[in-house]
């Protein structure tokens, strides 16, 4: 590579995963699932409500069985659907904020999974809420990068570095950073691979919550802790679908691999972040 040694490129790119990239569909292009609409929903299933709020709005279905079968790497199921609700403010203004660090609010985004063959039926939205336009979404494959100051780069490159900094390395390089954002410069939609924080790494705010804001950022347990996290979904902004999330930013949500491989989706933890 341009901007490392043969050994630290070798090392870089041992750190890209295989992710899902979803874009609004045109045309002959395989869908796979959609922002907006209304949900799918088994006649047992309750709409998603945050008590004392009130109901969460609809964000996005995904197929997973029509998913590129390569891609990604974190043992999504193959089949069934995953469905994606969100408190996104417009039932008080913005008032009432869903926060990784606030575990009163975690009840404001959710994530259900619709098994195969379960019969569902399209579920009308709450009287209060305005459902999303459905943009339908395609998928293509791509390797994903995630920052110089996430733990398992910081741990490659700079194990003894302090945590919130840059540290003396090539991949901390303003070159290096604009060569980065060449390849993986737009956060958009993604399920799988490295997350693309907009601010710190994601990874990092959601290990800060579980381990309730009581561990130092020098602290190893919190490296540990966010490296025991992979990405679900994130969902960028979209004009298509007349979703704004705060100042242009996105929606994420991660799990644990043990949770994800035994479809408890109900663990999964959410956080946001906007420029």
């Amino acid at each position: 590579m341009q901007h490392l040694s043969p050994g630290d490129a070798g090392k870089w790119l041992g750190l890209l995963r295989p992710g899902v990239r979803l874009q609004v569909a045109t045309g002959p292009d395989a869908v796979v699932g959609r922002l907006g609409g209304l949900p799918g929903l088994p006649a047992a299933t309750e709409w998603p409500v945050w008590e004392g709020n009130g109901p969460l709005s609809f964000v996005a279905s995904i197929d997973c069985a029509r998913l590129p079968t390569s891609a990604p790497d974190i043992g999504l199921p193959t089949a069934g659907t995953l469905l994606f609700f969100y408190f996104d403010g417009q039932l008080d203004d913005g008032d009432a904020l869903v926060l990784a660090e606030d575990r009163e609010s975690w009840a404001g985004a959710r994530v259900l999974y619709v098994a195969a063959g379960e019969e569902v039926a399209e579920r009308e939205a709450p009287a209060e809420l305005t459902p999303y336009p459905v943009v339908t979404l395609t998928a293509r494959t791509e390797m994903t990068a995630t920052e110089p100051w996430h733990p398992s780069v910081r741990a490659a490159f700079a194990p003894d570095a302090p945590m919130r900094n840059r540290y003396d390395h090539p991949v901390c390089s303003q070159k290096f950073l604009d060569a980065l954002g060449e390849f993986d410069g737009e956060v958009g939609h993604r399920i799988g691979g490295h997350p693309h924080s907009i601010q710190n790494p994601v990874e990092i705010e959601i290990a800060e919550a579980v381990l309730d804001g009581q561990v130092p950022w020098d602290d190893p347990r919190l490296s540990e802790e966010a490296g025991g996290w992979v990405l679900l979904a994130q969902f960028d902004s979209e004009d298509a679908a007349d979703m704004m999330w705060g100042d242009a930013g996105a929606l994420y949500w991660l799990i644990r691999p043990e949770d994800l491989a035994e479809r408890r989706f109900e663990r999964a933890m959410f956080t946001w972040q906007c420029g």
